[in-house]
């Protein structure tokens, strides 16, 4: 069924209707135009979920300071945009060139409050439960490649998650990514290389 007017017969109708009202029906028309018309909506911009550190520039040298040949403490970390339903954040350090054929655990950590912005130097963020690394230990190890060959990459991995994890200290990391995987709403990471003479 056509509509019973169109555009054509709109405009005509304004005009006579401008001819009877004079200047005051130009008023009316005008607010009517404006209050009519449609205003597009704006963009939401969403900020990446980002994992930063001051301490080193993405895929550049770690300072010894963190690894086996300095204090072995874990550097600063900074963390930002984290997505909105996130309930905790999980951590992973691992080095994907170990001579082993197999990435080397460093740092696994989980339940996370995702509201934390920071992860200081040399601390573990509170209430936050740590598994076991590839060197047998429920701590931070650092960077500690075999000497003399090329420098390997470190790479900090951030997962945010829709949930906590009930998972015991202590475990592997084969057994965090078990519990973690349908849970995942995001991940970012930074990376950084290292190498002994």
């Amino acid at each position: 069924m056509k509509p019973a007017y169109g555009v054509k017969e709109w405009v005509a109708l304004a005009v006579i209707m401008l001819q009877i009202l004079g200047i005051s029906g130009v008023i009316i028309l005008k607010i009517w135009v404006e209050k009519t018309k449609v205003i597009p909506r704006q963009p939401i911009i969403m900020e990446n979920f980002k994992l930063k550190t001051s301490a080193f520039k993405e895929g550049e040298l770690i300072p010894s300071k963190y690894t086996c040949d300095g204090e072995d403490v874990n550097p600063l970390l900074e963390i930002r945009n984290v997505p909105s339903g996130a309930k905790s954040l999980a951590l992973i350090m691992d080095d994907p060139d170990a001579s082993r054929g197999t990435p080397w655990d460093h740092w696994i950590v989980w339940n996370i409050d995702p509201k934390t912005q920071y992860i200081s130097e040399d601390n573990l963020p509170s209430d936050a439960r740590q598994g076991v690394n590839s060197g047998g230990k429920v701590k931070y190890s650092g960077p500690c490649p075999p000497s003399g060959k090329p420098a390997h990459r470190y790479v900090f991995t951030l997962y945010a998650l829709d949930s906590m994890l009930e998972l015991e200290s202590g475990v592997p990391k084969e057994e965090l990514l078990r519990m973690m995987e349908q849970h995942i709403l995001e991940h970012t990471s930074i990376m950084g290389m290292y190498g002994r003479k």
